[in-house]
């Protein structure tokens, strides 16, 4: 968000909050900078916008019509839009402290510093520092975030998915019912439609984009599904590996760190050996890399790591 945006709307809301009686979209107009150098059109477009967005953050905005005006006025009441005191006991506000710190490095992890940010904006401490034990989820798959707010809005999915030991693509329409980490990989559980049964799918084997169809509130989870139960494949033996990688020299310090060895290159490139098990989460390590890196072997590495790529443009 732009910081101009971002002070028009806590103009706006400062507006709203600090008058005595309801304003019409004129008068708000007026008293709110940001909205004075648009024209007509544009003003009502943006002013439409603005309304929309604090709504879905939980502010809310009261439209108030009164017979003898023409137009309808608006104004944010204060006990509606104050939270009540919050208080944590030591070991909630840890929780919450190490919550946030999982997700430092995922799709969510502005809105779990936002969330952070709040609480000690309020005064609460949440207790971030829990010494040394540090956690990550990982969550380089690109389905990942469309898949989540599929779960969260209750909406079905339609993706191309790479079944285990195969290179065959298929198309499936899942109804989720959610997202679950087991052993460092993450798995969609849902409904299949196309096979009419319950189903899992690791999600670093969905290729391209994730559809979502029809409207939010389709999907409903049946009452105590077990999620975690769905997701207990036997484990797939995985053999442990050596990668050639070719690293922009300067780059990379991680990987370098990691890897087994590395050689110096003439030609502004490095090259590393590097122990992995699992193509596709080296390959989603690899793709986030972008341009500082090439999988140059094994062959099932490198064209995962393609795949993931050409997802990615998709």
């Amino acid at each position: 968000m732009s910081r101009r945006k971002t002070e028009r709307l806590l103009n706006l809301v400062i507006c709203l909050l600090a008058t005595r009686r309801p304003l019409s979209a004129e008068q708000i107009r007026q008293a709110v900078p940001g909205y004075d150098r648009d024209g007509d059109e544009a003003f009502q477009r943006m002013f439409e916008r603005d309304k929309n967005e604090l709504r879905e953050i939980g502010i809310p905005i009261d439209v108030v019509r009164d017979p003898w005006e023409d137009e309808p006025g608006y104004r944010i009441e204060r006990q509606s839009y104050e939270l009540p005191e919050i208080t944590l006991e030591a070991d909630e506000a840890a929780v919450l402290g190490l919550a946030a710190q999982v997700w430092q490095r995922a799709s969510l992890a502005e809105a779990a510093s936002g969330a952070l940010l709040k609480l000690r904006a309020g005064g609460i401490e949440t207790h971030q520092d829990v010494g040394a034990l540090e956690l990550r989820v990982d969550t380089r798959d690109p389905a990942f975030p469309s898949l989540w707010e599929a779960v969260r809005d209750r909406r079905v999915v339609r993706f191309d998915y790479r079944s285990a030991g195969s290179e065959n693509v298929r198309t499936r329409t899942v109804e989720p019912w959610g997202v679950v980490s087991r052993r460092g990989r993450w798995y969609l559980a849902g409904f299949d439609r196309d096979r009419q049964a319950p189903r899992a799918f690791r999600v670093s084997r969905i290729t391209g984009e994730v559809a979502t169809l029809g409207r939010p509130g389709l999907v409903e989870v049946p009452a105590g599904v077990d999620l975690r139960g769905m997701t207990a494949f036997p484990d797939e033996p995985m053999e442990e590996r050596a990668a050639t990688i070719r690293v922009r020299q300067g780059t990379c310090e991680g990987l370098r760190q990691l890897a087994r060895s590395v050689t110096q290159g003439q030609d502004g490139w490095d090259e590393a050996e590097l122990v992995f098990s699992d193509p596709e989460r080296l390959a989603g390590w690899m793709a986030s890399l972008g341009a500082d890196v090439q999988v140059v072997s094994p062959p099932d590495a490198r064209e995962a790591v393609i795949r993931r790529l050409k997802g990615a443009l998709t």
